[in-house]
């Protein structure tokens, strides 16, 4: 995408993206809101840099990323975290915690449909689970990067998007989306 010469056009460009990154880190749309928000207003203060950039969109997601963690990490209740809390059966063994859903979960609905199902899932995490998740699955972004960000360690952030990927699926089907739904 061409980066406009007039900040309004830059904005309408880019404010689907912005939004929908703060949406799905913070689980609510009233703060994705004040969260976009203060990300133009940002970008509206580095207008100069930003207006013949062809990496403006990264930028933008990058600085929405970042305050959308420090907006969870700020005004959320503080997490309890338990970074070297490992699950271990009865042989003391690590406990391997599976994905409830099989990779077929999704087949056979449209992607505006399972993306709605998934956005109003992910709402219904709580923070310490859904921000990891997203990070990894939407943002691309690998693990240690997330528990650097986060401030957590590394096996935290594997525990809380294994558990976050298990409660998902069980939402999912409690809301109605059984998997046999789901098969094509």
């Amino acid at each position: 995408m061409t980066v406009p010469t007039d900040f309004t056009t830059f904005m309408r460009n880019y404010q689907d993206m912005v939004y929908s990154t703060a949406a799905r880190l913070t689980g609510n749309e009233t703060q994705a809101e004040d969260i976009a928000q203060e990300v133009f207003i940002k970008a509206h203060e580095h207008w100069d840099s930003l207006r013949g950039s062809p990496t403006a969109g990264g930028w933008l997601k990058t600085v929405a990323t970042n305050m959308s963690i420090n907006h969870i990490q700020r005004y959320k209740k503080r997490w309890s975290f338990f970074s070297d809390l490992v699950h271990r059966d009865d042989e003391g063994e690590e406990k391997q915690v599976e994905f409830a859903a099989p990779d077929t979960f999704f087949s056979g609905v449209d992607s505006s449909e399972r993306r709605e199902w998934s956005e109003r899932a992910l709402e219904k995490l709580p923070p310490h689970q859904r921000v990891p998740l997203v990070l990894f699955h939407f943002e691309d972004m690998p693990y240690d990067e997330i528990a650097r960000k986060l401030g957590v360690s590394l096996s935290k952030v594997k525990t809380d998007i294994l558990r976050a990927r298990e409660a998902l699926a069980k939402i999912l089907v409690r809301s109605g989306a059984s998997h046999e739904a789901f098969q094509s």
